[in-house]
């Protein structure tokens, strides 16, 4: 199976809406059903449009996507079934590749998220509530 990084395109919608929710579900259980209804409607209509996105396909088939706005990875999601294979990595290999430095937020709750990003390399740059859900979030550096 060969796995390519290529930039987003329209055809891709479906499949980078199914990733996210999929992924989303399992990372962000604590999130309320109006807030996650709300992305999702925004993700089309003003995160995609906005973003420098890069999906992840392996034979035909989306695996994962990395949504940049600048150096800031406004989103990474990848497939469940497909976590530990290297994917989320080789999204951010690509981010990394475009942008000497990486920041972004995680909720403090999304174990999944924080462990990935610990491991790739982000270090801690601040703590502060995210308005919207009144959860925790972290911000997050990593620099190549």
């Amino acid at each position: 199976m060969t796995l390519i990084i290529r930039p987003y395109t329209d055809s891709d919608l479906q499949s980078v809406l199914s990733t996210w929710e999929e992924a989303n579900s399992l990372a962000h259980p604590f999130l309320t059903s109006a807030f996650v209804d709300k992305v999702r409607h925004d993700i089309p209509k003003l995160y995609l449009p906005n973003a420098d996105t890069w999906v992840a396909e392996e034979n035909g088939s989306v695996m994962g996507f990395i949504a940049l706005l600048g150096n800031e990875v406004g989103a990474l999601f990848v497939q469940p079934e497909r976590h530990g294979k290297g994917i989320g990595k080789k999204l951010m290999d690509k981010a990394a590749e475009l942008h000497q430095e990486l920041e972004l937020e995680v909720f403090k709750a999304n174990s999944i998220g924080r462990n990935f990003y610990s491991r790739y390399g982000f270090k801690l740059i601040s703590e502060d509530i995210h308005l919207e859900t009144g959860q925790e979030i972290l911000r997050l550096r990593y620099a190549s």
